[in-house]
């Protein structure tokens, strides 16, 4: 006699996508990243603020985490359990970690990304990525449309 378990529903979606290093690639990843955000169904506010967390973490992946020949990562982890949609770039260039630095006024006119995604995300942070590269995670809430 075989017997089926009841297996519970699928809660966890992924995407993730190799991009080049370049502007092109952080340009596609906010394309790609809208791509599915929609195809997941979430609302308009959570798509908007998880576009610009992408937009800003592929373009500090092309620009400060470029290594010559190598590519940075975009992976979307929605978690409809927890109610959390987890937005990752991961890129080959080690060393510091980046923080949100505390005075925004030595900075010209760049240098404020982090200040977006610290407004724009529930919570972020960024982990070491041996053997060598970084990963900067931001966390955005959700609800179901």
């Amino acid at each position: 006699m075989n017997a089926t378990l009841p297996q519970p529903p699928c809660t966890v979606a992924t995407f993730a996508q190799l991009l080049s290093s370049t502007r092109r690639g952080a340009r596609l990843a906010r394309l790609l990243a809208t791509t599915q955000l929609r195809a997941w169904d979430l609302s308009p506010d959570v798509t908007e603020r998880a576009e610009q967390i992408v937009a800003e973490l592929a373009a500090n992946a092309a620009l400060h985490g470029r290594v010559q020949g190598r590519d940075f990562r975009l992976a979307l982890t929605l978690d409809t359990t927890t109610g959390l949609l987890r937005i990752a770039v991961t890129d080959a260039k080690g060393g510091q970690l980046p923080v949100l630095p505390t005075d925004s006024a030595t900075y010209g006119e760049t240098g404020r990304g982090l200040f977006l995604v610290s407004a724009l995300a529930d919570r972020w942070g960024t982990e070491p990525h041996p053997p060598s590269g970084k990963t900067v995670w931001a966390e955005v809430g959700h609800r179901p449309t």
